[in-house]
């Protein structure tokens, strides 16, 4: 039900606390190897309400979020979210608008989507306007530390529960990737689409080399084949990659300029952005729009709980990640974290703002 708010409800507490998870089993990709990952969750009160967003990166954001932003924002109208995201911005100007400081960014912004949702009894993904109802999703781990007995059980399984298309790591040891994307097919045969992921692993020559292999194997969504800092690799990649085989990158783009620069380059066929990186949905919705003017598909990378009311919105959604150490810490930590059903995820439009409750009991013995 919508609500009618006398005034404006004005910010009166910004807080933040930081979670460290350990991993299922340990967990691996090109470039870099973790066995535990850190949730920071920011909580805004206005109005009598109080609204939850969430990143994932180090407990430094904490500080950043309890001290620097919480000033930037205090006393601001809660519905104006556009002007309080403008003032963190500036806030951090000297400290750097990239990295930290915009994933802290990130968290605060999505509590003040989910706090204006609350406010107004109405759902994020009814704020923005919705562009479809449900949200396509692609399963996502395949890491190159698994064996490969758990490399086809994950993959398999995400292929039976009827997602379209899989992701799996590579890069960390080369010589082997082609055998590993060749089980991966073989355990998810050939209706469901292979997706790989090398991190910036590979040297251009590399890649263009195993992108000729891997199309033998149906790979169809190369990402970051190499670094994404060398965007004139990644437009010669894209350029020469086999017909049927889309480049992909963009999860470490914090602002517009980093993702307008890539679409510039014509570096990719689809553009990645990460909401708990690129400021949160504000930011989000900013990149979608670059993509829309380009004409080019988005899609959201990892915290599918969180970007699923977002990426109802954006005109061009290709897919969301269904990140299996995200996917695992959002159920066990969020009531209301989406659930999939033939291949996709819908918001609950009958509950306010994200739709989630944070389980604070159950998050206690992770705090930091």
């Amino acid at each position: 039900m919508d609500t009618v708010l006398s005034s404006k409800p004005a910010i009166r507490g910004v807080t933040a606390a930081a979670y460290s998870i350990p991993t299922d089993a340990p967990e691996a990709d090109g470039t870099f190897a973790w066995s535990r990952t850190t949730l920071v969750v920011a909580e805004v009160a206005a109005g009598g309400e109080s609204g939850l967003g969430y990143s994932y990166g180090h407990k430094a954001q904490v500080a950043l979020i309890a001290t620097t932003l919480a000033e930037a924002v205090a006393g601001r109208d809660a519905l104006d979210i556009a002007g309080a995201w403008q003032a963190m911005r500036h806030a951090v100007r000297n400290l750097g608008q990239v990295g930290l400081a915009a994933m802290a960014i990130a968290a605060v912004d999505a509590a003040l989507w989910d706090l204006k949702g609350k406010l107004l009894g109405q759902s994020v993904a009814t704020l923005l306007g919705r562009r479809r109802d449900s949200v396509p999703l692609y399963g996502s781990g395949g890491f190159t530390s698994y064996t490969p007995q758990q490399l086809a059980k994950q993959l398999a399984g995400w292929a039976d529960q009827g997602l379209p298309w899989v992701k799996m790591k590579i890069g960390s040891d080369p010589e082997q990737d082609l055998a590993r994307v060749r089980q991966a097919r073989a355990a998810i045969g050939r209706k469901t689409g292979l997706f790989v992921d090398a991190n910036g692993a590979y040297s251009a020559k590399q890649a263009l080399a195993f992108a000729d292999r891997f199309a033998e194997e149906q790979v169809s969504w190369f990402e970051e084949p190499v670094s994404s800092d060398h965007l004139d690799q990644l437009h010669l990649i894209r350029a020469r990659a086999p017909d049927g085989m889309e480049i992909a990158a963009g999860e470490y783009g914090y602002d517009s300029f980093y993702f307008r620069r890539m679409l510039d380059a014509e570096a990719v066929d689809v553009l990645q952005a990460d909401a708990t990186r690129c400021g949160g949905l504000t930011g989000f919705l900013e990149v979608g729009a670059l993509c829309a003017a380009r004409g080019l598909d988005l899609s959201a990378h990892t915290a599918p709980a969180l970007h699923l009311h977002a990426c109802c919105a954006v005109p061009r959604l290709r897919h969301l990640e269904w990140f299996h150490d995200h996917v695992r810490i959002e159920a066990m930590l969020f009531d209301g974290a989406p659930v999939p059903e033939e291949g996709s995820i819908r918001p609950d439009l009958g509950r306010p703002g994200l739709g989630l409750d944070f389980k604070r009991a159950d998050a206690a013995r992770y705090g930091e």
